[in-house]
This record gives structure tokens, sequence and C-alpha cells, in this order.
């Protein structure tokens, strides 16, 4: 898998695959709501301010339902992008690889290799030409 081509299309498809898996992932969350809220306040009941916790919680329920849909819509159209050769595949592989990195174990490997793929180098030459002088 020597040809980048190959490589951006494969990337292409993973990036897919994940955009699927964080919309799934959203909509069990949104799906299981209740019972997460059902759970947490279980584990209130011998806090002070019960309330402003279960606030809190609920503020973080949805702020984690927009980041994974949002995660989820951008890594679907990165992997369109990265397939169809659209010059905006880079940036938007890019942004996904950023976003993958906030959701988890499979989101952190895909953009991590997303990153080094296409972040430029040349930061690493004008390093060592500054160390040089």
């Amino acid at each position: 898998m020597s040809n980048p081509n190959a490589r951006q299309n494969a990337l292409g498809v993973f990036w897919l695959i994940y955009g699927v898996i964080c919309l799934v992932k959203a909509a069990w969350v949104i799906l299981n709501a209740a019972v997460l809220t059902l759970m947490w306040g279980a584990l209130l009941n011998r806090v002070p301010n019960p309330f402003f916790w279960m606030g809190v919680f609920h503020f973080f329920l949805l702020a984690a339902v927009i980041l994974t849909i949002i995660t989820g819509v951008v890594s679907f159209l990165a992997g369109i992008s990265l397939m169809g050769r659209g010059g905006s595949g880079r940036t938007l592989a890019i942004v996904a690889g950023f976003l993958g990195l906030l959701t988890g174990p499979l989101g952190i490997a895909l953009g991590v290799y997303t990153l080094i793929l296409f972040v430029p180098r040349a930061a690493a030459g004008n390093e060592n030409s500054s160390a040089a002088s």
C-alpha cells in the first residue's frame, strides 16, 4: 500500500466508518439519557447540593453529544473528500484528526495517523537550520 492514492483512499474509508460510529454513539447516548440520568442521580444521594451536580451532569452530557455529532459529521465529510480527491480533503482530514483526538481510543489512533500523514514536516527542517546558526 505504498501508493499515496491508495493510502488516502483507505484513510477516507476509515474516516467514513468512524463518522458512522460517532453518529451511532451519539444516538445511543440520546436514547439512553434517562437511564444515564437515573444512574448518575443514584450517586448523588450523599452529596451536598445534588441539584447543582445534576445540572452539571446534564451540561456535560449535552456537550458530549454535541461534540460526538460534530466529530461524526466532520469525519464523514473528511472521508468523502479524501476518497473523492477533493481540494478540501487535507484540511477536513486535519480537522477530523484533531476532533478524533478528543473522542476516545479509536479516534486517537485515527487522528494521530492522519495528523502524521497530513501535517507538513517543514517545521523539523527549520528547527535544524536554526540550531546550526
